[in-house]
């Protein structure tokens, strides 16, 4: 039985970050697509918050915060916040920057 136990736990754990390396690729495919859209070179993208809950949908989840840096003359940058659910990408917010 113990046994048992060990092996729901070990899947468990396997799945879970499976999940997050997907979620993880899903936010980084989602700010090179924003840093297309904007025209601005991408620079980098980070995780500032993820928690397990249930999403507007009503299932379990992943909710995530994901911070990306992009520079639009290669001198300054500035900081996008994308939120999302698990895959999803629900909101994005980009401050003001130049051209």
């Amino acid at each position: 039985m113990a046994s048992l136990w060990t092996f729901i736990i070990i899947g468990a754990v396997i799945y879970l970050f499976w999940l997050n390396r997907k979620v993880a690729e899903a936010a980084n495919a989602h700010a090179k697509r924003q840093s297309e859209q904007l025209q601005v070179q991408l620079m980098s993208v980070a995780c500032i918050k993820r928690r397990f809950g249930l999403l507007k949908s009503g299932k379990p989840g992943i909710k995530s915060e994901f911070i990306f840096e992009f520079s639009s003359d290669g001198e300054s940058v500035y900081q996008g916040v994308l939120f999302m659910e698990n895959e999803m990408l629900k909101s994005v917010v980009v401050p003001p920057h130049k051209i």
